[in-house]
This record gives structure tokens, C-alpha cells and sequence, in this order.
């Protein structure tokens, strides 16, 4: 009897010693995660089996993110000097957290949806760059375009004056080579009148491309005949 009191306070130091490293180790871990993170959502939840946690999982990773239940003074001290500090400090209840460096629409999607068939979580509050978002905003957050959206709506602005010229230069190639030849065959011009032709042509047509839709009496259509064409650069009308 004497032996056990001795015992006890040693092994009681060394577990609790041994609980305070795993701590550390563990902020460590989320601090270094939450450091390239730029936005984030908290959620709270109730009776989340194991099988519809791994679902959430798979759905926040297949968006871009990363997701982690935290204890909140552990999410706390983690997230200092993050950009998402300021939705990770004072937390209380049952807390997880999905964070992401990347496109914070698509999270924000991702989780709306999965929510809608899953009562069992819901939304506290989220950050985007900084900026504390509410759960109303969250929900607006989700509905608009993300990233690759974007990207595929800039990608078609751009490709579409690009596919109008290359039609405008095909054509005025068409031209070009109709009206240089009868130019030549006629002894019209030299070199210096080939380049002004050139020059008209092409700036006529590219300015028919970027005017659009022509009223009546507007300049000639894209398509100008050889005549026209030549008429246009002080030749001879071609012959019938």
C-alpha cells in the first residue's frame, strides 16, 4: 500500500504530459494546412454517422478542400496569423471546419448541395479573403459562377472576335488574289500599288467585321465581288 500512492502521480504526469505533445503536434499540423488556406466554412452537426462523414469528406476534396472536426481552442490557436483566423477564434459547440487556397465558389457549391439531403449539418458562418461571411451569404456564395465558368465564358469572349477575323482575312485573301491578278495581267501596277491594295482590301473588310449588322445603304458586304473590289482600290472594274 505504501508503493501506490507514488505511482499514480508519475503516471498521471507522464499521460498528461504525453496528451500536451499530441496537442501541439496537432496544431502544428492544421497550422500548417490553414497557413495557404484563403477561404473557409464552419459547420456544426448532429447524428453524422461514419459513412455520411467519409461522403462529406470525398465531396469538400473533390472541390479543392480540405475538411478537419476541431476542437475549438485548437482551431483557435492554429489559425493565428491565417487568413482565416478571425472565423476560428471563439467558436463554441461541436465545430468542423472545410478550408481551401483554391476557388472558394466551388466549396461553397459543393457543400450547399450536399447539405440539402443532409439536415443532419449545417452552415455558422464562412470567410473569403479575410471577410466574415454569414450563412445567407454562403448560400449566395454557392450560386454564383465559379472559377472554370468563368474562365470557359472568358475563353469563348476571346475566341469569338479571333474566329471573326480569321474569316475576315480569309475573305480579303479571296479578294486579294482575284484583283492582284487581273491588276497584273493588265499592267495596272507595280509593287507600291500591290501594297496599298493589299492595305484597302483587308482594312475594308475588318472594318465590315467589326461594325456587325449593316442598315441598307451601308458599306458592302463581306462577301464583295472582284469588281467591287477593285473599284475600291482605283482598278479597272473586271470585265465581263
Amino acid at each position: 500500500m505504501g508503493l501506490a500512492p507514488s505511482r499514480r502521480p508519475v503516471k498521471v504526469r507522464f499521460t498528461m504530459a504525453l496528451t500536451k505533445a499530441k496537442k501541439n503536434e496537432k496544431v502544428k499540423a492544421l497550422a500548417v494546412e490553414l497557413e495557404s488556406s484563403t477561404s473557409a466554412i464552419i459547420g456544426t452537426f448532429k447524428g453524422l454517422t461514419a459513412s455520411k462523414d467519409f461522403e462529406l469528406r470525398k465531396v469538400i476534396r473533390a472541390a479543392g478542400g480540405s475538411y478537419h472536426v476541431v476542437k475549438n481552442k485548437l482551431a483557435a490557436r492554429s489559425s493565428q496569423g491565417t487568413k482565416v483566423e478571425k472565423a476560428l477564434q471563439g467558436l463554441k459547440g461541436v465545430n468542423s471546419v472545410a478550408y481551401t487556397s483554391g476557388d472558394p465558389v466551388a466549396l461553397a457549391k459543393a457543400l450547399s448541395t450536399w447539405v440539402k439531403d443532409n439536415a443532419e449539418y449545417t452552415f455558422k458562418l464562412g470567410i473569403v479573403d479575410g471577410k466574415v461571411i454569414n450563412v445567407e451569404e454562403i448560400d449566395s456564395l454557392a450560386k454564383l459562377p465559379g472559377k472554370e465558368e468563368l474562365f470557359s465564358k472568358l475563353m469563348f469572349l476571346i475566341q469569338s472576335p479571333a474566329q471573326r477575323l480569321a474569316t475576315v482575312i480569309n475573305a480579303a485573301g479571296r479578294d486579294l488574289a482575284v484583283v492582284i491578278n487581273q491588276g497584273v495581267e493588265k499592267g495596272k501596277f507595280g509593287a507600291a500599288t500591290v501594297k496599298s491594295a493589299v492595305a484597302e482590301v483587308v482594312a475594308a473588310h475588318a472594318e465590315e467585321s467589326l461594325a456587325g449588322e449593316q442598315p441598307s445603304g451601308a458599306a458592302e458586304p463581306e462577301n464583295a465581288t472582284a469588281s467591287q473590289a477593285g473599284e475600291a482600290s482605283g482598278l479597272d472594274p473586271v470585265e465581263g
